[in-house]
């Protein structure tokens, strides 16, 4: 094939899997094109280089399709930067490390299937985090991650389901009126608990795994969008300090991620550090951030990273944040917008239509 042709019709290709997410559509065809934009992003960019390289500009198509092509990149690039050190952080790096204002934080999707218990056994020997939360969890998860659990993880909420969808939250700090919550349907759960800190700082957790818009699981992203946007509404609304975690069946970069952290009020701790991609761990060309931690403005970053792999599809994902209240003025994010509140209401009437409520 005329390598002219091919790069013409991979420009043309991407620009349209780079404009297709902007529809304002459920549909899970559409939805799924906002994943792959750092894969996109970077094949972007080989071809305006190799087209630069090898071809003279000999009439106005050249120069018009080059023109598109480069700001395809721009815009991007500019929905990625964010996640990258090139921007300026928006969770500032610790200035205490006292550990009765300290929370290390663990967050990992085991893969229901997945049978190879000790790579993550090692991982939460290693890391010893004073919260866990594990995803995709059936009974026999429960059992091998219980076996070997410290008499420290006094505090425990646990849903074993095998429908892909059980949820398990370990914790040797105290969790103070926990709940499982089903807040999109009654097979979906959630875990809502306040937590207090050893300082005795009292926080808001919440531990999420929505569902995703794919065929198999469910055509639509209304479901998930909902879900974070009621998230989202409690999160703004909770007179203490908030985290919330777990795995998200998002991209950080995607209009629903970036409604719910806009309406919710809360700080991602990859801006201005990297993409810290958790998902696919099988498939190393193939990978985006799909596990996040979101925190309210009264926390900072001391550690963070993603770990090695344990045979599931996701890498386990850590975190370790210092309370620091006193310098919450400094990184506060900006109020929610009516416009965006209004988008994040009618996501969730979405739903309800849906349901036919």
């Amino acid at each position: 094939m005329n390598l002219k042709k091919f790069l013409i019709g991979f420009g043309f290709t991407a620009m349209f899997f780079t404009l297709l997410p902007l529809i304002p559509a459920d549909y899970w065809w559409i939805r799924m094109f906002d994943f792959p934009l750092i894969q996109l992003t970077t094949l972007t960019f080989i071809a305006i280089l190799i087209y630069f390289i090898k071809f003279d500009f000999r009439n106005s198509k050249d120069y018009l399709f080059i023109a598109a092509l480069i700001g395809c990149f721009i815009f991007q690039f500019s929905k990625i930067v964010p996640y990258t050190p090139f921007y300026a952080k928006e969770v500032h790096d610790a200035t205490k490390t006292s550990n009765t204002k300290k929370i290390k934080l663990l967050t990992a999707n085991v893969l229901q299937k997945n049978e190879q218990n000790d790579s993550l056994i090692a991982i939460i020997e290693k890391l010893n985090a004073d919260v866990m939360v594990f995803t995709e969890a059936n009974n026999r998860w429960q059992d091998a991650i219980v076996k070997h659990l410290s008499a420290d993880y006094k505090y425990r909420v646990e849903l074993p389901l095998d429908n892909t969808y059980g949820i398990l939250m370990y914790s040797k700090l105290e969790l103070i009126n926990p709940e499982i919550k089903f807040m999109v349907t009654d097979t979906i759960p959630s875990i809502h608990s306040k937590l207090r800190l050893p300082s005795g700082d009292i926080i808001q957790l919440f531990a999420v795994h929505p569902t995703p818009p794919m065929p198999q699981e469910n055509p639509l992203s209304t479901d998930r969008d909902a879900e974070l946007m009621m998230t989202a509404k409690l999160a703004r609304e909770s007179p203490i300090p908030v985290i919330v975690i777990g795995d998200f069946n998002d991209i950080p970069w995607s209009s629903t991620t970036l409604l719910f952290q806009n309406t919710s009020e809360l700080l991602d701790i990859r801006v201005g550090r990297g993409f810290y991609n958790t998902f696919n761990a099988k498939k190393s060309l193939l990978r985006w951030p799909l596990d996040h931690i979101f925190v309210s403005p009264e926390f900072r970053l001391i550690d963070l990273k993603t770990c090695e792999s344990i045979d599931s599809d996701h890498f386990p994902f850590y975190v370790e944040l210092s309370f620091e209240p006193e310098g919450a003025k400094s990184q506060m994010p900006k109020p929610a917008s009516k416009e965006d509140l209004e988008k994040a209401r009618n996501q969730i009437e979405k739903l309800k239509t849906k349901n036919g409520s």
